[in-house]
């Protein structure tokens, strides 16, 4: 498959990171994880009226009507900047899950315009919603939507994901297909997160000295960046090819390679950082408790692995 964004995508792209260039995300994550929201939620407010949003909400609900593609290219810049909140959940997957039921025209207008958050508990593998205190909870059982009533919360390694359980309130109606939607989204984002830590970690290296010279400029240096930048191109074309067919080997499979990147660029932004990438100070320490967190996040490594062998050693096409 030759897969090349268009540029109305990549001006969506290139908008969205402006915005986000400019909104200092990294005090809104500082904030939403000291449990102080309202500078993270005046972020998300300027992203919806950009569209973000809406983007997947059908235009009869007021939004725009795109597909899985266009929601990969905002969410790999969504995860760049780190962005805390329910953005998977209330952008992609709640939409996905009422958009066929008579009262989607309750809650998709208000989410198309940003007045509302949505997020959703989907067992097995997303058995806590995300800030269910800020965002609308729903959740599924037996394969039936309802909205839902906050309950327990759970703590994450990354403080902004403020994880609660949900008990069903009223139901709705039956599920849509949403849960490889969530997958694919979660994908994009680690892939995001990876390409923000290989930026930040460049840029280090250039201004960071060691024997009179750029740390960037030792040929070690250079190899781990490297093979950072490797992982992520061979990824993205993995999350990309996904977003077209969201079959749910390939969403696996991209979700599987974009984890695998996002964690190989931790690892190497903190070898190249040293002790001051450990610091709640530095801005690094954001990324890396997202990536961690998001790497179990819509369900575990070692469980897309799994679906993708089912897959290919499946019976043959006739």
């Amino acid at each position: 498959m030759r897969f090349a964004l268009g540029e109305e995508q990549r001006q969506l792209a290139a908008s969205v990171h402006e915005l986000l260039a400019d909104a200092d995300v990294p005090a809104a994550i500082r904030s939403w994880g000291a449990g102080d929201p309202a500078r993270g939620l005046d972020v998300l407010r300027r992203l919806a009226k950009v569209g973000v949003a809406g983007l997947v909400v059908p235009e009869r609900f007021g939004g725009a009507g795109a597909g899985p593609v266009e929601l990969v290219v905002v969410f790999e810049e969504l995860g760049r900047h780190a962005v805390p909140g329910p953005l998977v959940e209330s952008y992609a997957v709640v939409p996905a899950l009422i958009e066929g039921l008579p009262a989607a025209g309750r809650w998709l207008p208000d989410l198309a315009a940003g007045d509302r958050l949505a997020t959703v508990a989907l067992p097995p593998h997303v058995p806590y919603a995300l800030d269910a205190d800020v965002a609308t909870p729903f959740v599924v059982r037996d394969d039936t939507v309802h909205t839902g009533q906050a309950g327990a919360r759970h703590a994450s390694v990354d403080a902004t994901r403020r994880l609660f359980e949900v008990r069903p309130d009223e139901a709705l109606g039956a599920a849509g297909p949403a849960f490889d939607l969530g997958v694919l989204c979660c994908a994009a984002q680690l892939l995001g997160l990876g390409r923000g830590l290989l930026e930040l970690a460049s840029a280090y290296v250039r201004q960071r000295t060691q024997f009179g010279r750029p740390v960037g400029e030792f040929q070690a240096v250079k190899h781990h960046l490297a093979s950072v930048h490797v992982a992520l191109e061979l990824a993205r074309p993995l999350v990309h090819g996904a977003a077209v067919t969201l079959a749910a080997r390939d969403v696996s499979a991209a979700r599987v390679a974009a984890a695998d990147a996002a964690y190989r660029a931790t690892r190497s932004a903190l070898q190249v950082h040293g002790a001051v990438g450990y610091t709640l100070e530095y801005d690094l320490g954001l990324a890396l408790t997202k990536v961690r967190a998001l790497r179990s996040a819509w369900g575990t490594q070692s469980w897309h692995r799994d679906r993708v062998l089912a897959a290919l050693s499946g019976p043959p096409h006739r």
